[in-house]
């Protein structure tokens, strides 16, 4: 009676069939006993029936991008400091009060006068292109007769007196002498050498 009770369990144990899962179930059991050694990975112990396994996060964390190799940058130099532009200083005109026109002294009449007078430098037949020394023109500041020397070129003011804006006492002030530099501090911008054409007696003699 025992051995009939023996004979299924001899069958099974013979049975290649049952063999066969018992190596399965044996290397099912050995899985436990694998550890896998990487600090990076994550891993938890998983228990299923009577297994017993390691469960691993294969995904590795991201790396920093920023390298703890990588020098730092220091912060406390001195910022390099550029040269300056140069600047460009441009100087303003001086403002003056202007005098009210008289009837027949507006730029329009004075353009008008200069196209129909014959003479209005007062030359009588003399050139324009002579030489005339700064003496000469001291002596001529006199109404009727009033002389400046303008970059340059001698003119005869006389007849423009009272077109000027600026009136006739601001004028007088360049008879019988340079006024360049009086010029440019009021009105640098003006063609003076069309304007006072007319009025050109000659060319300063820088040597006398």
């Amino acid at each position: 009676m025992m051995l009939d009770l023996l004979n299924p369990v001899k069958d099974l144990i013979a049975s290649p069939v049952n063999q066969d899962w018992l190596e399965s179930q044996t290397a099912m059991l050995n899985v436990g006993d694998m550890t896998i050694e990487d600090d990076s990975l994550l891993s938890k112990q998983e228990t299923i029936g009577f297994l017993s396994f390691t469960v691993t996060d294969m995904s590795r964390p991201k790396k920093s991008t920023e390298s703890s190799s990588s020098p730092s940058l220091e912060c406390n130099e001195d910022p390099v400091k550029l040269p300056k532009e140069p600047t460009i200083s441009t100087k303003k005109p001086a403002i003056r009060a202007k005098v009210p026109f008289e009837i027949g002294c507006s730029p329009m009449d004075w353009l008008k006068l200069t196209r129909k007078h014959p003479d209005l430098a007062g030359l009588k037949g003399v050139s324009s292109k002579r030489l005339i020394s700064i003496d000469e023109v001291k002596q001529h500041k006199t109404e009727g007769s009033i002389w400046t020397v303008l970059k340059g070129r001698v003119y005869n003011i006389s007849p423009y007196m009272k077109f000027h804006p600026g009136g006739y006492d601001m004028l007088m002030k360049a008879a019988g002498k340079d006024c360049t530099s009086l010029f440019n501090k009021y009105h640098a911008w003006v063609n003076a050498e069309a304007l006072l054409e007319k009025c050109l007696v000659g060319t300063l003699d820088d040597k006398r």
